[in-house]
Protein backbone atom coordinates (compact mmCIF):
# COMPACT_ATOMS: atom_id res chain seq x y z
CA UNK A 1 0.00 0.00 0.00
CA UNK A 2 1.19 3.54 -0.87
CA UNK A 3 -0.83 5.49 1.42
CA UNK A 4 -2.64 7.56 -0.85
CA UNK A 5 -6.34 7.67 -0.79
CA UNK A 6 -8.37 5.92 -3.27
CA UNK A 7 -9.90 8.26 -5.67
CA UNK A 8 -12.31 7.39 -8.37
CA UNK A 9 -11.04 8.52 -11.94
CA UNK A 10 -12.97 11.86 -11.70
CA UNK A 11 -10.86 12.57 -8.70
CA UNK A 12 -13.36 12.35 -6.08
CA UNK A 13 -12.83 10.21 -2.64
CA UNK A 14 -13.82 6.31 -3.17
CA UNK A 15 -16.35 5.35 -0.36
CA UNK A 16 -16.95 2.00 0.30
CA UNK A 17 -20.45 0.28 0.16
CA UNK A 18 -21.09 0.77 3.79
CA UNK A 19 -19.79 4.41 3.68
CA UNK A 20 -22.46 5.29 0.56
CA UNK A 21 -25.17 3.14 2.79
CA UNK A 22 -24.24 5.70 5.46
CA UNK A 23 -24.54 8.64 3.73
CA UNK A 24 -28.14 8.12 2.29
CA UNK A 25 -29.43 7.13 6.19
CA UNK A 26 -27.88 10.13 7.35
CA UNK A 27 -29.89 12.27 4.95
CA UNK A 28 -33.02 11.10 6.89
CA UNK A 29 -32.25 13.79 8.93
CA UNK A 30 -32.15 16.43 6.62
CA UNK A 31 -35.01 14.90 4.86
CA UNK A 32 -37.24 12.48 6.99
CA UNK A 33 -39.19 10.27 4.43
CA UNK A 34 -42.30 11.36 6.05
CA UNK A 35 -41.58 14.51 5.42
CA UNK A 36 -42.51 14.10 1.15
CA UNK A 37 -45.78 13.75 1.72
CA UNK A 38 -45.81 17.49 2.52
CA UNK A 39 -46.75 20.38 -0.11
CA UNK A 40 -47.74 23.69 0.10
CA UNK A 41 -47.78 26.44 -2.30
CA UNK A 42 -45.49 29.10 -2.11
CA UNK A 43 -46.63 32.36 -0.89
CA UNK A 44 -44.88 34.33 -3.26
CA UNK A 45 -45.74 31.43 -6.04
CA UNK A 46 -45.74 32.51 -9.73
CA UNK A 47 -49.29 32.60 -11.40
CA UNK A 48 -49.13 29.58 -13.68
CA UNK A 49 -50.34 31.11 -17.05
CA UNK A 50 -47.69 33.62 -16.57
CA UNK A 51 -45.25 30.88 -16.45
CA UNK A 52 -46.59 28.83 -19.20
CA UNK A 53 -46.46 32.39 -21.24
CA UNK A 54 -42.83 33.06 -20.36
CA UNK A 55 -42.47 29.67 -21.75
CA UNK A 56 -44.26 30.18 -25.31
CA UNK A 57 -42.55 33.75 -26.14
CA UNK A 58 -39.70 32.66 -27.56
CA UNK A 59 -41.68 29.63 -29.73
CA UNK A 60 -43.57 29.87 -33.38
CA UNK A 61 -46.29 32.72 -32.33
CA UNK A 62 -48.55 30.72 -34.78
CA UNK A 63 -48.37 27.76 -32.84
CA UNK A 64 -48.62 28.49 -29.28
CA UNK A 65 -52.53 28.72 -29.57
CA UNK A 66 -52.26 24.93 -29.86
CA UNK A 67 -50.32 24.38 -27.21
CA UNK A 68 -52.81 25.92 -25.42
CA UNK A 69 -55.79 24.06 -27.13
CA UNK A 70 -54.09 20.73 -26.49
CA UNK A 71 -53.66 21.85 -22.70
CA UNK A 72 -57.04 23.10 -21.54
CA UNK A 73 -58.63 19.61 -22.67
CA UNK A 74 -58.50 18.15 -19.62
CA UNK A 75 -56.20 18.26 -16.42
CA UNK A 76 -53.98 15.23 -17.38
CA UNK A 77 -53.47 17.12 -20.93
CA UNK A 78 -52.51 20.46 -19.17
CA UNK A 79 -50.31 18.50 -16.96
CA UNK A 80 -48.56 17.09 -19.87
CA UNK A 81 -47.70 20.69 -20.47
CA UNK A 82 -47.03 22.09 -17.36
CA UNK A 83 -43.32 20.69 -16.70
CA UNK A 84 -41.90 24.19 -15.91
CA UNK A 85 -44.87 24.99 -13.27
CA UNK A 86 -44.21 21.91 -11.49
CA UNK A 87 -40.62 22.31 -11.75
CA UNK A 88 -41.18 25.87 -9.64
CA UNK A 89 -43.19 24.20 -6.97
CA UNK A 90 -40.95 20.80 -6.89
CA UNK A 91 -37.58 22.92 -5.98
CA UNK A 92 -39.56 23.95 -2.68
CA UNK A 93 -40.28 20.41 -1.10
CA UNK A 94 -37.57 18.61 0.74
CA UNK A 95 -35.24 16.72 -1.03
CA UNK A 96 -32.68 13.97 0.70
CA UNK A 97 -29.36 16.15 -0.84
CA UNK A 98 -28.99 13.00 -3.47
CA UNK A 99 -28.85 13.47 -6.99
CA UNK A 100 -29.35 11.80 -10.61
CA UNK A 101 -29.63 12.28 -14.56
CA UNK A 102 -33.22 13.02 -14.39
CA UNK A 103 -35.79 12.98 -16.93
CA UNK A 104 -37.55 16.43 -15.80
CA UNK A 105 -40.58 15.50 -17.66
CA UNK A 106 -41.22 12.19 -16.41
CA UNK A 107 -45.05 11.37 -16.34
CA UNK A 108 -46.41 8.29 -16.89
CA UNK A 109 -46.54 8.68 -21.21
CA UNK A 110 -43.28 9.20 -21.50
CA UNK A 111 -42.49 5.87 -20.66
CA UNK A 112 -43.01 3.80 -23.86
CA UNK A 113 -41.58 1.05 -26.17
CA UNK A 114 -38.44 1.38 -27.86
CA UNK A 115 -36.81 -0.37 -30.41
CA UNK A 116 -32.82 -1.04 -29.49
CA UNK A 117 -29.64 -0.76 -32.16
CA UNK A 118 -30.14 -4.93 -32.23
CA UNK A 119 -33.43 -4.20 -33.06
CA UNK A 120 -34.81 -5.70 -30.03
CA UNK A 121 -38.23 -3.98 -28.51
CA UNK A 122 -37.41 -2.33 -25.12
CA UNK A 123 -39.31 -0.19 -22.29
CA UNK A 124 -37.74 2.66 -21.36
CA UNK A 125 -38.14 6.25 -20.97
CA UNK A 126 -38.42 8.72 -24.03
CA UNK A 127 -38.90 12.06 -23.37
CA UNK A 128 -35.66 13.51 -22.46
CA UNK A 129 -36.30 17.21 -23.20
CA UNK A 130 -35.62 18.88 -20.10
CA UNK A 131 -33.26 16.17 -18.81
CA UNK A 132 -30.60 17.64 -15.97
CA UNK A 133 -29.17 16.35 -13.15
CA UNK A 134 -31.21 17.36 -9.85
CA UNK A 135 -32.96 15.63 -6.86
CA UNK A 136 -34.20 11.83 -7.58
CA UNK A 137 -37.51 12.91 -6.01
CA UNK A 138 -38.65 15.45 -8.38
CA UNK A 139 -38.78 12.58 -11.07
CA UNK A 140 -40.47 10.17 -8.96
CA UNK A 141 -43.33 12.60 -7.70
CA UNK A 142 -43.91 13.73 -11.23
CA UNK A 143 -44.12 10.53 -12.29
CA UNK A 144 -46.24 9.16 -9.04
CA UNK A 145 -49.31 12.38 -9.37
CA UNK A 146 -49.47 11.45 -13.08
CA UNK A 147 -51.09 8.49 -12.51
CA UNK A 148 -53.35 10.15 -9.83
CA UNK A 149 -54.29 12.41 -12.68
CA UNK A 150 -55.15 10.12 -15.09
CA UNK A 151 -56.75 8.02 -12.56
CA UNK A 152 -59.00 10.48 -11.52
CA UNK A 153 -59.77 10.88 -14.95
CA UNK A 154 -60.70 7.44 -15.46
CA UNK A 155 -63.23 7.57 -12.19
CA UNK A 156 -61.07 5.54 -10.19
CA UNK A 157 -61.49 5.34 -6.45
CA UNK A 158 -58.83 6.92 -3.81
CA UNK A 159 -57.86 3.35 -2.56
CA UNK A 160 -57.30 2.39 -6.47
CA UNK A 161 -55.12 5.55 -6.90
CA UNK A 162 -53.23 5.26 -3.84
CA UNK A 163 -52.91 1.65 -4.74
CA UNK A 164 -51.16 2.38 -8.11
CA UNK A 165 -48.94 5.08 -6.48
CA UNK A 166 -47.52 2.98 -3.80
CA UNK A 167 -47.12 0.06 -6.27
CA UNK A 168 -45.07 2.95 -8.31
CA UNK A 169 -42.93 4.08 -5.32
CA UNK A 170 -42.38 0.51 -4.08
CA UNK A 171 -41.13 -0.82 -7.76
CA UNK A 172 -38.87 1.96 -7.56
CA UNK A 173 -37.31 1.31 -4.13
CA UNK A 174 -37.19 -2.48 -4.18
CA UNK A 175 -35.41 -1.96 -7.69
CA UNK A 176 -33.30 0.25 -6.07
CA UNK A 177 -32.32 -1.57 -3.52
CA UNK A 178 -31.66 -4.30 -6.03
CA UNK A 179 -29.40 -2.29 -8.10
CA UNK A 180 -27.89 -1.12 -4.94
CA UNK A 181 -26.65 -4.74 -5.15
CA UNK A 182 -25.45 -4.85 -8.49
CA UNK A 183 -21.70 -4.14 -9.59
CA UNK A 184 -21.74 -0.72 -12.11
CA UNK A 185 -21.20 -2.82 -15.43
CA UNK A 186 -24.24 -5.42 -14.61
CA UNK A 187 -26.59 -2.36 -13.84
CA UNK A 188 -25.44 -0.61 -17.26
CA UNK A 189 -26.90 -3.46 -19.29
CA UNK A 190 -30.00 -3.61 -17.32
CA UNK A 191 -32.89 -3.58 -19.34
CA UNK A 192 -36.58 -4.34 -19.76
CA UNK A 193 -37.81 -6.25 -23.09
CA UNK A 194 -40.60 -7.32 -25.03
CA UNK A 195 -40.31 -10.80 -23.79
CA UNK A 196 -39.95 -9.61 -19.64
CA UNK A 197 -43.38 -7.51 -20.66
CA UNK A 198 -44.57 -10.80 -21.91
CA UNK A 199 -44.05 -12.63 -19.16
CA UNK A 200 -45.19 -9.69 -16.48
CA UNK A 201 -48.40 -9.32 -18.31
CA UNK A 202 -48.68 -13.39 -18.69
CA UNK A 203 -47.99 -13.19 -14.64
CA UNK A 204 -50.09 -10.21 -13.03
CA UNK A 205 -53.22 -9.32 -15.58
CA UNK A 206 -56.33 -10.65 -16.75
CA UNK A 207 -56.96 -11.50 -20.98
CA UNK A 208 -58.23 -8.29 -21.37
CA UNK A 209 -54.91 -6.78 -20.07
CA UNK A 210 -52.72 -9.13 -21.33
CA UNK A 211 -54.58 -9.15 -24.67
CA UNK A 212 -53.86 -5.44 -24.42
CA UNK A 213 -49.85 -5.60 -23.46
CA UNK A 214 -49.31 -7.79 -26.93
CA UNK A 215 -50.82 -6.04 -29.24
CA UNK A 216 -49.13 -2.69 -28.06
CA UNK A 217 -45.97 -4.74 -28.74
CA UNK A 218 -47.03 -6.40 -32.04
CA UNK A 219 -48.21 -2.91 -33.27
CA UNK A 220 -44.79 -1.31 -32.04
CA UNK A 221 -43.23 -3.38 -34.26
CA UNK A 222 -44.90 -1.66 -37.60
CA UNK A 223 -44.18 1.88 -35.89
CA UNK A 224 -40.94 2.58 -38.36
CA UNK A 225 -39.20 4.90 -41.00
CA UNK A 226 -41.04 3.23 -43.80
CA UNK A 227 -44.33 2.95 -41.73
CA UNK A 228 -44.06 6.83 -41.30
CA UNK A 229 -42.99 7.28 -45.10
CA UNK A 230 -45.91 5.24 -46.47
CA UNK A 231 -48.50 7.67 -43.65
CA UNK A 232 -46.71 10.87 -44.26
CA UNK A 233 -45.72 10.69 -47.95
CA UNK A 234 -46.86 10.77 -51.23
CA UNK A 235 -45.47 10.64 -54.97
CA UNK A 236 -46.03 14.16 -56.82
CA UNK A 237 -44.91 15.16 -59.94
CA UNK A 238 -42.80 11.90 -59.88
CA UNK A 239 -41.22 12.77 -56.60
CA UNK A 240 -41.81 11.79 -53.30
CA UNK A 241 -43.44 14.41 -50.71
CA UNK A 242 -44.55 15.12 -47.19
CA UNK A 243 -48.47 15.39 -47.31
CA UNK A 244 -49.53 18.55 -45.99
CA UNK A 245 -51.92 18.42 -43.30
CA UNK A 246 -52.14 21.50 -41.74
CA UNK A 247 -51.63 23.03 -39.01
CA UNK A 248 -50.09 20.07 -37.73
CA UNK A 249 -47.38 18.95 -41.18
CA UNK A 250 -46.58 21.68 -43.10
CA UNK A 251 -44.33 20.88 -45.77
CA UNK A 252 -41.60 23.89 -46.17
CA UNK A 253 -42.86 24.60 -49.82
CA UNK A 254 -45.96 25.14 -48.43
CA UNK A 255 -45.18 27.42 -45.31
CA UNK A 256 -43.02 29.98 -46.61
CA UNK A 257 -42.01 32.34 -49.58
CA UNK A 258 -39.54 31.28 -52.20
CA UNK A 259 -36.74 33.21 -50.63
CA UNK A 260 -37.10 32.19 -47.18
CA UNK A 261 -37.94 28.86 -47.77
CA UNK A 262 -34.80 28.70 -50.02
CA UNK A 263 -32.81 30.07 -46.72
CA UNK A 264 -34.61 27.58 -44.66
CA UNK A 265 -33.80 25.02 -46.81
CA UNK A 266 -30.48 25.56 -46.87
CA UNK A 267 -30.20 25.61 -42.86
CA UNK A 268 -31.52 22.50 -42.43
CA UNK A 269 -29.30 20.71 -44.98
CA UNK A 270 -26.85 21.99 -43.61
CA UNK A 271 -27.69 21.13 -40.19
CA UNK A 272 -28.52 17.36 -41.55
CA UNK A 273 -25.06 17.47 -42.61
CA UNK A 274 -23.21 18.81 -39.79
CA UNK A 275 -24.88 16.66 -36.89
CA UNK A 276 -23.51 13.37 -38.56
CA UNK A 277 -20.05 14.78 -36.37
CA UNK A 278 -22.19 13.90 -33.49
CA UNK A 279 -22.64 10.67 -33.94
CA UNK A 280 -20.19 7.31 -34.09
CA UNK A 281 -17.91 7.10 -36.81
CA UNK A 282 -19.80 4.13 -38.26
CA UNK A 283 -23.19 6.21 -37.85
CA UNK A 284 -22.12 8.94 -39.19
CA UNK A 285 -21.37 6.74 -42.33
CA UNK A 286 -24.34 5.26 -42.51
CA UNK A 287 -26.36 8.90 -42.27
CA UNK A 288 -23.96 9.75 -45.39
CA UNK A 289 -25.43 7.19 -47.92
CA UNK A 290 -28.88 8.51 -47.91
CA UNK A 291 -30.08 11.56 -50.10
CA UNK A 292 -32.36 14.38 -48.64
CA UNK A 293 -35.48 14.70 -50.64
CA UNK A 294 -37.83 16.74 -48.40
CA UNK A 295 -38.36 18.49 -45.20
CA UNK A 296 -41.91 19.76 -43.26
CA UNK A 297 -42.74 21.51 -39.77
CA UNK A 298 -44.69 19.34 -37.28
CA UNK A 299 -46.53 20.03 -34.19
CA UNK A 300 -45.58 17.47 -31.63
CA UNK A 301 -46.72 16.84 -28.05
CA UNK A 302 -48.39 19.16 -25.77
CA UNK A 303 -45.41 20.69 -23.89
CA UNK A 304 -43.45 20.75 -27.53
CA UNK A 305 -46.15 22.75 -28.74
CA UNK A 306 -44.65 25.53 -30.52
CA UNK A 307 -41.13 24.84 -30.38
CA UNK A 308 -38.96 24.67 -33.86
CA UNK A 309 -39.84 21.11 -35.05
CA UNK A 310 -38.61 19.57 -38.55
CA UNK A 311 -39.32 16.00 -40.37
CA UNK A 312 -36.81 15.41 -42.96
CA UNK A 313 -36.91 12.58 -45.70
CA UNK A 314 -34.18 10.71 -46.56
CA UNK A 315 -34.01 8.19 -48.61
CA UNK A 316 -31.20 5.20 -49.55
CA UNK A 317 -30.49 2.80 -51.93
CA UNK A 318 -34.12 3.78 -54.05
CA UNK A 319 -37.22 5.60 -53.21
CA UNK A 320 -38.31 2.60 -51.12
CA UNK A 321 -35.77 2.71 -48.50
CA UNK A 322 -36.92 6.08 -46.70
CA UNK A 323 -35.11 7.35 -43.45
CA UNK A 324 -37.46 9.93 -41.57
CA UNK A 325 -35.45 12.27 -39.26
CA UNK A 326 -36.63 14.63 -36.58
CA UNK A 327 -34.83 17.67 -35.87
CA UNK A 328 -36.42 19.44 -32.56
CA UNK A 329 -35.01 22.40 -30.75
CA UNK A 330 -33.63 22.09 -27.95
CA UNK A 331 -34.67 25.14 -25.19
CA UNK A 332 -32.98 24.86 -21.64
CA UNK A 333 -34.85 22.70 -18.95
CA UNK A 334 -37.34 23.92 -16.91
CA UNK A 335 -35.26 22.22 -14.05
CA UNK A 336 -32.00 24.54 -14.82
CA UNK A 337 -33.82 27.56 -12.31
CA UNK A 338 -34.01 25.44 -9.62
CA UNK A 339 -31.08 22.15 -10.15
CA UNK A 340 -28.57 24.63 -11.79
CA UNK A 341 -27.90 24.80 -15.49
CA UNK A 342 -25.87 21.36 -16.26
CA UNK A 343 -22.63 21.39 -17.54
CA UNK A 344 -22.79 21.21 -21.47
CA UNK A 345 -22.14 24.48 -24.01
CA UNK A 346 -25.52 23.77 -26.02
CA UNK A 347 -29.26 22.39 -25.20
CA UNK A 348 -28.67 19.78 -27.83
CA UNK A 349 -25.84 17.89 -26.38
CA UNK A 350 -27.58 18.39 -22.70
CA UNK A 351 -30.38 16.61 -24.65
CA UNK A 352 -28.14 14.19 -26.17
CA UNK A 353 -26.13 13.61 -23.25
CA UNK A 354 -28.90 12.48 -20.67
CA UNK A 355 -30.94 10.72 -23.25
CA UNK A 356 -27.74 8.02 -23.00
CA UNK A 357 -26.88 8.62 -19.59
CA UNK A 358 -30.51 7.18 -19.01
CA UNK A 359 -31.64 4.92 -21.15
CA UNK A 360 -30.72 1.30 -21.68
CA UNK A 361 -30.26 1.59 -25.53
CA UNK A 362 -30.14 4.73 -27.54
CA UNK A 363 -31.73 5.99 -30.96
CA UNK A 364 -28.36 5.06 -33.56
CA UNK A 365 -29.42 8.63 -35.36
CA UNK A 366 -29.16 10.53 -32.06
CA UNK A 367 -27.20 13.51 -32.29
CA UNK A 368 -26.89 17.35 -31.79
CA UNK A 369 -26.29 20.48 -33.86
CA UNK A 370 -26.29 24.06 -32.81
CA UNK A 371 -27.62 26.58 -35.83
CA UNK A 372 -27.46 30.14 -37.51
CA UNK A 373 -31.23 30.06 -38.18
CA UNK A 374 -32.73 32.22 -41.15
CA UNK A 375 -33.97 34.70 -38.66
CA UNK A 376 -30.52 35.70 -36.68
CA UNK A 377 -30.64 33.50 -33.99
CA UNK A 378 -28.90 30.97 -32.86
CA UNK A 379 -30.70 27.83 -32.02
CA UNK A 380 -29.61 24.51 -30.57
CA UNK A 381 -31.31 21.08 -31.85
CA UNK A 382 -31.30 17.47 -31.27
CA UNK A 383 -31.94 14.76 -34.31
CA UNK A 384 -33.15 11.55 -33.96
CA UNK A 385 -35.43 9.25 -35.83
CA UNK A 386 -39.43 10.38 -36.55
CA UNK A 387 -40.49 6.16 -35.84
CA UNK A 388 -39.04 3.55 -34.52
CA UNK A 389 -40.98 0.55 -33.32
CA UNK A 390 -42.64 2.96 -30.95
CA UNK A 391 -44.98 1.90 -28.77
CA UNK A 392 -47.32 3.19 -26.04
CA UNK A 393 -50.50 2.06 -24.19
CA UNK A 394 -53.50 4.98 -23.87
CA UNK A 395 -54.27 5.64 -20.06
CA UNK A 396 -57.56 6.23 -20.91
CA UNK A 397 -57.97 2.26 -21.48
CA UNK A 398 -56.08 1.27 -18.62
CA UNK A 399 -58.41 -0.51 -15.53
CA UNK A 400 -57.37 -0.15 -12.29
CA UNK A 401 -55.25 -3.30 -12.15
CA UNK A 402 -53.33 -2.71 -15.35
CA UNK A 403 -52.70 0.80 -14.24
CA UNK A 404 -50.92 -0.74 -11.27
CA UNK A 405 -49.30 -3.29 -13.15
CA UNK A 406 -47.84 0.20 -15.60
CA UNK A 407 -46.82 1.67 -12.80
CA UNK A 408 -44.80 -0.63 -11.36
CA UNK A 409 -43.24 -1.24 -15.21
CA UNK A 410 -42.47 2.69 -14.88
CA UNK A 411 -41.40 2.97 -10.99
CA UNK A 412 -38.60 0.21 -12.20
CA UNK A 413 -37.73 1.73 -15.44
CA UNK A 414 -37.03 5.28 -13.44
CA UNK A 415 -34.98 3.49 -10.69
CA UNK A 416 -32.26 1.77 -13.23
CA UNK A 417 -32.32 5.31 -14.78
CA UNK A 418 -31.27 6.84 -12.02
CA UNK A 419 -29.08 4.09 -10.64
CA UNK A 420 -26.83 4.83 -13.58
CA UNK A 421 -26.16 7.94 -12.74
CA UNK A 422 -26.87 8.67 -9.00
CA UNK A 423 -25.51 7.06 -6.12
CA UNK A 424 -27.76 3.60 -6.16
CA UNK A 425 -26.48 2.38 -2.90
CA UNK A 426 -27.21 5.91 -0.77
CA UNK A 427 -31.08 6.00 -2.25
CA UNK A 428 -31.58 2.85 -1.61
CA UNK A 429 -30.69 3.18 2.01
CA UNK A 430 -32.56 6.05 2.35
CA UNK A 431 -35.63 4.89 0.99
CA UNK A 432 -35.05 1.51 3.17
CA UNK A 433 -36.96 -1.52 3.38
CA UNK A 434 -40.14 -0.08 4.52
CA UNK A 435 -43.19 2.06 2.79
CA UNK A 436 -42.99 4.97 4.44
CA UNK A 437 -41.66 7.29 1.34
CA UNK A 438 -44.47 5.30 -0.47
CA UNK A 439 -47.01 6.30 1.34
CA UNK A 440 -46.14 9.88 1.77
CA UNK A 441 -45.89 10.14 -1.88
CA UNK A 442 -49.55 9.10 -2.30
CA UNK A 443 -50.51 12.20 -0.23
CA UNK A 444 -48.03 13.86 -2.17
CA UNK A 445 -49.45 12.76 -5.32
CA UNK A 446 -53.22 13.41 -4.46
CA UNK A 447 -52.22 16.91 -2.98
CA UNK A 448 -50.00 18.15 -6.27
CA UNK A 449 -53.20 16.44 -8.61
CA UNK A 450 -55.66 18.91 -6.54
CA UNK A 451 -53.14 21.72 -7.69
CA UNK A 452 -52.76 20.52 -11.03
CA UNK A 453 -56.47 21.27 -11.41
CA UNK A 454 -56.55 24.38 -10.70
CA UNK A 455 -53.90 25.35 -12.27
CA UNK A 456 -55.52 23.84 -15.65
CA UNK A 457 -58.72 26.00 -14.65
CA UNK A 458 -56.90 29.11 -14.49
CA UNK A 459 -55.66 28.02 -18.00
CA UNK A 460 -59.31 27.54 -18.95
CA UNK A 461 -60.46 31.00 -17.15
CA UNK A 462 -57.84 33.02 -19.00
CA UNK A 463 -59.06 31.69 -22.65
CA UNK A 464 -62.51 32.75 -21.96
CA UNK A 465 -60.85 36.02 -20.25
CA UNK A 466 -59.27 36.68 -23.69
CA UNK A 467 -55.61 36.84 -22.42
CA UNK A 468 -54.13 34.06 -24.29
CA UNK A 469 -56.10 32.41 -27.36
CA UNK A 470 -56.17 28.80 -27.82
CA UNK A 471 -56.83 26.46 -31.07
CA UNK A 472 -57.99 23.26 -31.83
CA UNK A 473 -55.58 20.74 -33.41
Amino acid sequence: MTGIPATTIQGRPWLSPRERAALGKAARTRAPRSAHAEFEPSPDRTDPVSTIEAQSAARVPELVPIRYGRMTESPFRFYRGAASVMAGDLSTTPVSGLRAQLCGDAHMLNFRLLASPERNLLFDINDFDETLPGPWEWDLKRLATSFVIAGRENGYTDAERGAIVRSTARSYREQMRRYAGMSHLAVWYAKADAAQLEALASGRLRQRGRDQVFRTLAKARTRDSLQAFEKLTRVVDGRRRIVPAPPVVMPIADLLPDLERAELEETIRDLVARYGKSLQPDRRHLLQQFTLVDMARKVVGVGSVGTRCWIILLVGRDSGDPLFLQAKEADESVLAAYAGAGEFATQGERVVAGQHLMQAASDIFLGWEHVHAPDGLERDFYIRQLRDWKGIVEPSTMVPRGMGVFGELCGATLARAHARSGDRIAIAAYLGRGDVFDQALVRFAETYADQNERDHQALVDAVKAGRVAAQAA
